[in-house]
Order: C-alpha cells, then sequence, then structure tokens
C-alpha cells in the first residue's frame, strides 16, 4: 500500500484528495461523508468581491435614502443589526464547517481587483479557515485591457490578500495566460504559498429555438485533464509553490498522473456531484493499487516523477513531440 498523506499550504493532509469549492459546502452531511470516504481537506464555495461591494453599496442607500426625510432625520441611523453586511453568514458556516470535519477547511475569495473587499480576508482567518484559495476568474472583453495590464491587476489583487492575513493563500488560475510560468513567477513574488491548476470558466451554450443563452453547467470529464497534467509538468522545479490539479479527475490513474506529474493535492468536485462521496472512495482506492503497484511507497516518492523538471530543453522536447504527434496520427 502506498501511504498517501501528504502536505499542502503548510498542512499535513491524510490523503491528496480535497473536496473543491462547490454546491457540496452548504451540505454538511455530505461533507461528513466526504471525509468518511477518504477527502483530505475541504475547500467552501467562494465568497464575490461584486457581492461584497454591492452589500456594502446596498447599505449605503438605505442609510443615504433617509437623510433628509425631515429634521430630525440627520440624527437617526437604523440599528446595524437590521441588516447583514459582508461575510457574516459565510463565516459562520466555516466555524461550523470547522466544528464538524476533522480535516482542514479553506476558504475561498473571487475577485478581480484590488480593494477595500479584500479585507474579508481577515474575517475568513478569524472564523477559522487554515488557508485562502483565491479565484481569480477575469475573462478578457475590454480591446484596451492588455494581457500585461490584466496579469499585473490580478497580482496587485493577490497581494492584497496575502498582506491581510498570516495564513497561507493559494491562487486558482485560468489556463489561458500566454506564458504561465512567467505569471506563477509573479504570484510567488507576491508571498502567496501554492496554485490551482485550472478554473473552468463558464462556458454558456446558445438556444437556437429561444434565441437565448443556455446557462446549464456541464460536468468535466477526464478528457479535461491533460491541459492541468501538462502545466503542472512545465511547472514542477521551476516554482517553489505548491501545486494542486483541478479539473477532470475522475478516477483514481488520473489522481495518479496529477501526482506523477508534480501536484501536492488534486481537486475533486464533478465526480463528487455525478457519484455523490463514494467517488472520493473509489478513487481513493483505484489511486492507491495503481501508486502500489508502480512500487512507490509514498506520494513524496512519486511526485514529479513525469514532470519536465530533468528535461534539459523543456521548448525543444514540447516542439519535437507536436511534430511527432501530427506525423503519426493514425
Amino acid at each position: 500500500m502506498t501511504e498517501l498523506a501528504t502536505r499542502w499550504l503548510g498542512l499535513e493532509l491524510r490523503s491528496p484528495l480535497v473536496v473543491g469549492a462547490s454546491p457540496l459546502t452548504d451540505d454538511l452531511d455530505a461533507l461528513k461523508a466526504c471525509v468518511e470516504a477518504g477527502a483530505g481537506a475541504v475547500v467552501m464555495h467562494s465568497l464575490f468581491e461584486e457581492q461584497l461591494v454591492e452589500e456594502q453599496m446596498a447599505a449605503h442607500r438605505f442609510i443615504d435614502s433617509r437623510t433628509n426625510i425631515d429634521a430630525e432625520a440627520r440624527s437617526f441611523f437604523p440599528e446595524s443589526e437590521v441588516f447583514e453586511i459582508g461575510s457574516g453568514s459565510y463565516c459562520r458556516r466555516l466555524e461550523q464547517l470547522r466544528r464538524a470535519l476533522d480535516v482542514p477547511v479553506i476558504g475561498s475569495l473571487n475577485g478581480i481587483s484590488p480593494g477595500g473587499w479584500t479585507q474579508y480576508a481577515r474575517d475568513l482567518e478569524a472564523a477559522g479557515a487554515q488557508a485562502i484559495e483565491l479565484n481569480l476568474y477575469d475573462l478578457a472583453s475590454d480591446p484596451t485591457d492588455t494581457a500585461d495590464s490584466l496579469e499585473q491587476r490580478q497580482l496587485a489583487v493577490v497581494r492584497s490578500v496575502v498582506e491581510q492575513v498570516s495564513i497561507p493563500v493559494s491562487v486558482k488560475l485560468s489556463p489561458f495566460y500566454s506564458a504561465l510560468p512567467a505569471f506563477v513567477a509573479g504570484i510567488e513574488r507576491t508571498g502567496a504559498h501554492g496554485v490551482v491548476l485550472f478554473n473552468r470558466f463558464y462556458q454558456p451554450d446558445m438556444d437556437l429555438d429561444e434565441l437565448e443563452l443556455s446557462r446549464e453547467v456541464v460536468l468535466s470529464s477526464s478528457a479535461e485533464l491533460p491541459l492541468r497534467l501538462h502545466a503542472v509538468a512545465v511547472l514542477y522545479g521551476q516554482t517553489s509553490l505548491e501545486m494542486v490539479v483541478s479539473g477532470g479527475v475522475h478516477t483514481g490513474d488520473d489522481a495518479a498522473k496529477a501526482i506523477l506529474s508534480g501536484a501536492s493535492a488534486v481537486q475533486v468536485v464533478s465526480a463528487l456531484l455525478a457519484e455523490g462521496p463514494a467517488a472520493l472512495a473509489r478513487i481513493t482506492r483505484e489511486m492507491n493499487d495503481r501508486l502500489s503497484r508502480m512500487g512507490y511507497s509514498s506520494l513524496a516518492e512519486a511526485r514529479g516523477v513525469l514532470s519536465m523538471a530533468s528535461a534539459p530543453n523543456v521548448r525543444a522536447w514540447e516542439r519535437l513531440n507536436y511534430a511527432r504527434l501530427l506525423h503519426g496520427w493514425k
């Protein structure tokens, strides 16, 4: 049997399988079942920058609308308990999960611009989050917004969150950076501790009968995994950030490939939404069987074996494999 304990963001995990951010974090019984089935940690769903800012602005509008109602209105303000602003309910949920689960619980923030909303990272830390996952979900849609300006804005967001807390921060990225290693190096310089590769962007379909967008969640498949494996394999040995694969992990072989590429852990969501917590038990068993048959006694022995860290010229190796693939498609 392979020892599945791993280390991620300074946290000791008994398994590399992590419940990724999803609606499952609203179901305590499901999370308990996931932990029993082998989950090593849980990532909560995200607090969005827009949500936090809108709640703040709504509170101001509520108060300002009553400022000049009558002569005495300037000295009257509603009690703050009338409505809740910010992260209160989220933090209470986080505290509940910390009490109920015996694995690390990671808070999650989703933002695209530096600003006052990043102070809520402190609220998550105070509520017991053992780390924070910062989700950089930012699609370029403005032709004047260059790749460099977008990346610098994102690095400013990471830096502002890192500066707010003493707990580790991991950054969840998209696969659409033209120079991913350079951007990851920039993240490392902010003081962040890890990266999650990759976010699955919202991709709406079209309903031609109704001439409107079709907003349906499409679960991932193992076919999405190679993009993640390639990125981790390239980055391994070039960064001190701990890497996690997210997206496309549905089998034990998928998880084993991620570890062999250089990942410290893997996040699972779609398999759980499709099969329930039993998926974690199955993936754990399959991964252990595969790594044991390969002769690895621990994840540390297997990690990075199939990375590109030992390739003398990664760029030349990549182009050679590309040419071979095109010439040998039959």
